[in-house]
């Protein structure tokens, strides 16, 4: 070995020689370790996914079984099919108008929440003016009062306002309900669209309203998408403000519907499925359609606050 050359190889030799009296460690033993930090075991994974699978698809089994099960049957599987359950709550039991009702409901307290959740959440998001927090404030604290509470300043209002009784009263009634909520998501999602991009609108001429409508409107579409459809199904399932506003059969929503079939005496098990089935099926579908824009708007409106 030549003079130049000695002192690299000693170093090398030194550098990968091991203490005294330890050992090798074993092959692989950092990726094992960490895969056993990391990675629970399948088991712990599955297990509680399968029960909570259960714990939700039973009662869902359960509904479906007593409305497609003929009268008397005790049967676990709903074999013959049978429709007279769904014929009887639409026909005998004004499920027909009842669901009328609710959609009528559903789609306005839908625009009403989006409309007015757009104007605000905007001047939320953009604007900074006097006590803005304090009216943020108040708006996350009107989410832990009950609308049980406000059952009887809004029905002295209606009753002054002659709107007892009336359509209208249930959809301002729930436009107010869930407008705090909605307000917050919107202007969380503005926040989110870049300030510049209405501001390069304004510089080739489009007024505030021109520049909103033509550049934010379009960024917006997932976040109205998930309010206005946490406003429909919300409106769709809500049971107390119809009860309370609507005392006319005619006037009368879904769950209030489902809500006649039980008695004192007894409960028509296989009309009050039926029933329910015809509740849960539009906001199946409204879920179905909507899932990807409802978790992309939520999401993107709780980035910000």
């Amino acid at each position: 070995m030549s003079t130049k050359e000695a002192p690299a190889a000693v170093a090398a030799r030194t550098r990968a020689a091991p203490p005294s009296g330890a050992q090798p460690a074993p092959p692989h033993s950092g990726r094992r370790r960490r895969r056993a930090w990391d990675e629970a075991p399948r088991w712990q994974i599955y297990l509680p996914l399968t029960l909570y699978l259960l714990f939700t698809i039973i009662p869902f089994y359960w509904m479906l079984l007593f409305a497609f099960r003929p009268s008397g049957s005790t049967s676990l599987v709903p074999w013959p099919l049978t429709f007279e359950h769904f014929d009887k709550v639409w026909t005998e039991r004004s499920f027909a108008l009842y669901f009328r009702n609710s959609v009528l409901v559903g789609v306005f307290s839908l625009l009403m929440t989006t409309v007015v959740a757009l104007a605000g959440g905007y001047a939320l998001a953009r604007f900074r003016f006097r006590f803005r927090r304090a009216f943020l404030l108040a708006l996350l604290c009107s989410q832990f009062i009950p609308g049980a509470l406000m059952l009887v300043p809004l029905f002295q209002i209606f009753a002054e306002l002659q709107m007892i009784n009336s359509l209208g009263s249930v959809i301002i009634a729930e436009t107010v309900f869930q407008l705090p909520l909605s307000m917050i998501l919107i202007s969380g999602f503005i926040k989110n669209v870049p300030y510049s991009l209405e501001e390069s609108a304004w510089v080739d001429g489009c007024g505030r309203f021109r520049a909103f409508r033509a550049v934010v409107l379009p960024l917006l579409r997932p976040g109205l998408i998930a309010v206005g459809s946490f406003a429909f199904v919300h409106s769709w399932n809500h049971f107390l403000f119809a009860l309370m506003f609507l005392s006319n059969q005619e006037k009368q929503t879904i769950p209030v519907g489902l809500n006649t079939l039980m008695s004192a005496g007894s409960v028509d098990l296989g009309a009050l499925a039926a029933g329910g089935v015809v509740a849960a099926v539009p906001v199946v579908i409204v879920f179905a359609f909507i899932q990807k824009w409802l978790i992309t708007g939520f999401s993107a409106g709780a980035v910000k606050g």
